[in-house]
């Protein structure tokens, strides 16, 4: 079965940086796209970033600040956050998907595989 398990969150001020990491296992790595979803109580699922070979995608609240990444030989997603904000705070997500990235990436109901989260929180 596939599984995805994310750590490396935590508590910081805002201005400082974390770096998630999700790790995968249950099937060929590469072939996937991978994303982070973030999500705060009593709102919806928001994409992050989605990477693949085809490249990476970014949502425009975090451009310029996070960076995602991927290393095929350790099965593990990445990502680089940097410049946190108050607005960052969220219960991180990692997902997985066996279509490409750039059709649809940041529906929530195309992502099959799941990691349970991680808490990131930023204060001020």
């Amino acid at each position: 079965a596939v599984k995805l398990v994310e750590s490396g969150g935590g508590s910081v001020q805002a201005g400082g940086s974390l770096r998630l990491s999700c790790e995968v296992s249950g099937y060929t790595y590469s072939r996937y796209c991978m994303a982070w979803f973030r999500q705060t109580t009593g709102k919806e699922r928001e994409g992050v970033a989605s990477i693949d070979s085809g490249g990476t995608t970014y949502a425009d609240s975090v451009k310029g600040r996070f960076t995602i990444s991927q290393d095929n030989a350790k099965n593990t997603l990445y990502l680089q956050m940097n410049s946190l904000k108050p607005e960052d705070t969220a219960m991180y997500y990692c997902a997985a998907r066996t279509l490409a990235c750039y059709w649809q990436t940041f529906r929530t109901d195309r992502y099959g595989h799941w990691g349970q989260g991680t808490q990131v929180t930023v204060s001020s």
